[in-house]
């Protein structure tokens, strides 16, 4: 099987209005940059946008926030974006804020096909508002639900033609998760091989959570703030 996409351009012309979709990344690490400019480019709208935080005012999902394709944010973090930060304060766009490991594990818990966890995080605050909450050895917890979606943008360092991933160090970060919780998965690589040229132990993400694959080997992949000692 060949899940091998010519061009980030076709990938996005998957993505319907209306959609939900995951977001790889941490900061501007491993974010599929490409293939969020390609759904820039293609103009789809009413999205909602799942991932840690939203880049930076003119990159990444940022530039998607830019041209108000996104209408809601589910996300951990609005500190960065100026454009995102305004909209949210001005209350032009629809905003669930989760605990960043509370987002994590409802990631996880998307993609093991777990119907909800108990956490300590959140409860006794706005958090826990309309939520089941529960005492467990003493100690107050919320019940959290599961993240799904439509798709998943993911970026990976190398892949091969079936989809089996592998991410290069931090661009792990929320990436394997995301792969695993939405019903389409797509993965932008820097670099496409042959099937069979992996270790099998060296896979971060197996090809069954993967539908397609684009090569983009030249991703920008800027730094979101570099800092230099004086001396």
């Amino acid at each position: 099987m060949n899940k091998v996409l010519p061009d980030a351009a076709s990938a996005a012309a998957m993505i319907p209005e209306g959609a939900t979709i995951m977001m790889g990344g941490f900061g501007l690490c491993g974010i599929p940059e490409n293939l969020i400019a390609a759904l820039h480019a293609r103009g789809t709208g009413n999205l909602t946008a799942v991932s840690n935080n939203a880049g930076v005012d003119d990159f990444g999902l940022g530039i998607l926030l830019q041209s108000r394709q996104v209408t809601r944010m589910v996300a951990t973090y609005v500190g960065e974006n100026k454009e995102f930060e305004r909209q949210f304060l001005a209350g032009e766009i629809e905003v669930e804020l989760v605990p960043q490991g509370t987002f994590a594990e409802r990631l996880r818990a998307g993609g093991a096909g777990i119907g909800g966890f108990f956490t300590p995080t959140g409860y006794g605050t706005v958090v826990a508002e309309g939520k089941e909450t529960r005492t467990i050895n003493g100690r107050g917890h919320v019940l959290e639900a599961p993240l799904h979606a439509d798709f998943a943008f993911v970026k990976a360092w190398k892949g091969d033609r079936l989809g089996n991933l592998i991410y290069h160090r931090t661009a792990q970060n929320f990436n394997p998760m995301m792969a695993a919780a939405a019903k389409v998965t797509i993965a932008e690589v820097d670099e496409l091989v042959e099937a069979g040229t992996f270790d099998p132990d060296s896979v971060d993400t197996p090809s069954i959570y993967v539908q397609h694959v684009v090569e983009c080997p030249h991703s920008e992949k800027r730094i979101e703030k570099l800092v230099l000692r004086n001396d």
